[in-house]
């Protein structure tokens, strides 16, 4: 089984941008927790700032048959219909990640354009939310 996990804008200075909203775990350290913790499953990691990069990346992923991604869109929850329609219209399964708990903060942020086309929502659990989101995937028959 092959599950993509995706991040978003700024997500690739994790570890080191705002630690104490994001924590200090960089997005290495939490590709090999990911990995060890789900060693029967074939992860592709893939983090990029640029909204068209995220939605190229989509594409790929479908077309070499991977339907099922844990994703956190970064800023983009709040402002990408071309994310949202990628998603919709590439028929996958995706879990939204945030690792702060978006209903918490700025009221811009608890809304998410996203959600709506994903099987789910995890907010505010940290980096375990991408360990929830993997699990949830991998368990789907």
């Amino acid at each position: 089984m092959k599950i993509g996990v995706m991040h978003g804008p700024n997500l690739g200075r994790l570890g080191t941008r705002i630690p104490d909203l994001y924590g200090t775990i960089t997005l290495d350290v939490l590709h090999r927790e990911l990995r060890e913790a789900f060693g029967d499953v074939d992860l592709s990691f893939f983090q990029s700032n640029s909204e068209g990069a995220l939605i190229d990346q989509l594409e790929a992923w479908k077309d070499e048959g991977l339907d099922r991604v844990a994703l956190n869109p970064g800023a983009l929850t709040h402002q990408s219909y071309a994310l949202r329609d990628a998603i919709e219209g590439l028929d996958l399964t995706v879990v939204e990640v945030h690792i702060s708990n978006i209903f918490q903060r700025e009221s811009f942020r608890a809304q998410s354009l996203t959600a709506p086309v994903t099987r789910g929502l995890i907010t505010g659990l940290g980096i375990y939310g991408y360990h929830v989101a993997v699990a949830y995937l991998r368990s789907m028959v």
